[in-house]
């Protein structure tokens, strides 16, 4: 499909009555979009790679490219329209959001953007994009994880309603440090991230354990590993939800040998996560969710064959930019409201 009809299915479903069925959906995404640089140098941060002269030559013609790619998987996990909520990681700064924002096929949607610059080295951030037509956002933190040795992303933390039910949602978008030097010798500091994130949302259930609680992001852990089901206490099997308890939705995809978020050494797991609080798998009668609901989008353009079957079709093939989209793929969730 040419990116021109891309844009025109946007704005026709995206103009679509919301209010034809007999529930209102909303849709969430969790992306790892790969190296989203500008092509400036930032004399505040180690971003010298992606420049002309740099190691992957980046220019803004490569950056464009990159973005319009970005904008069309976003819309795809979207289900062909805008998700109200989509979660990012890998991103340099405030410009390439408001690039990717205002002047993408993106900005039919109105999207508006909760960042700031983290102490990362390399200057990549995460960020939350939010429909602001759909969802209001009330309140806004970042929550540093201190580490002895090379800092790493905030935790973002956004509070805000859903204006067409009026429910509250509490969302946090992670990117905890990556394997590099090895997964047991890097695990430490995984576990500092959980730490912060578990005592963020112990906050919040001292409050009101019926609290709805969404987090995301890319863990660089899968949901067995001991920082997400001992240190932050996401559960993978349940047979009732209950309130003031975090859930792992994506363990159903651990393992799983045809599909998952991220492909490494020909294997595909789930480093990119949802998990949630008890009373959105638990309140049926209000906003909720279930597993069914929990997806990873497989468009064919996101693809590519590799000895193994397929793997997400990377941006970049070491500093070679390969015109592809991320080496992850989106994952989606939708909560659901019965009308009154």
């Amino acid at each position: 499909m040419k990116f021109v009809s891309f844009a025109c299915l946007l704005l026709l479903f995206y103009v679509s009555d919301l209010h034809a069925e007999e529930e209102v959906s909303f849709r969430i995404v969790s992306y790892n979009i790969e190296n989203l640089f500008d092509w400036m140098d930032d004399p505040k941060t180690d971003d010298d790679a992606f420049t002309e002269q740099g190691d992957y030559q980046w220019t803004e013609k490569k950056f464009r490219r990159k973005l319009s790619h970005i904008a069309k998987a976003l819309v795809a996990a979207g289900g062909w329209q805008t998700p109200v909520v989509i979660g990012l990681c890998e991103v340099e700064n405030a410009f390439v959001l408001n690039e990717l924002t205002s002047n993408t096929e993106l900005k039919y949607a109105g999207y508006q953007f909760v960042h700031r610059d983290s102490p990362d080295l390399r200057g990549v951030d995460v960020a939350l994009l939010y429909d602001a037509r759909r969802f209001q956002v009330l309140k806004q933190r970042f929550f540093p994880v201190p580490l002895e040795e090379r800092p790493t992303r905030d935790i973002l933390y956004a509070q805000g309603v859903l204006k067409e039910t009026g429910d509250t949602l509490h969302l946090f978008v992670n990117h905890w440090p990556s394997r590099y030097g090895g997964e047991l010798e890097s695990e430490p500091k995984r576990i500092k991230a959980a730490q912060v994130l578990r005592r963020a949302v112990d906050s919040l259930f001292l409050r009101n354990d019926k609290a709805n609680i969404i987090i995301m992001g890319d863990f660089n852990e899968y949901t067995s590993n001991e920082s997400i089901t001992r240190v932050l206490g996401a559960k993978n099997q349940w047979e009732v939800a209950k309130p003031g308890i975090l859930y792992n939705t994506c363990f159903q995809y651990d393992g799983n040998e045809s599909i998952g978020s991220h492909k490494f050494e020909g294997r595909w797991g789930m480093l990119d996560q949802f998990i949630l609080s008890g009373h959105l798998l638990s309140n049926k009668e209000g906003l909720h969710t279930e597993l069914s609901k929990v997806s990873i989008c497989q468009e064919p353009f996101l693809l590519k064959p590799d000895r193994t079957g397929f793997a997400p079709k990377r941006a970049f093939l070491g500093c070679l930019f390969a015109y592809g989209f991320s080496d992850h793929l989106p994952i989606c969730i939708d909560l659901v409201k019965n009308k009154k």
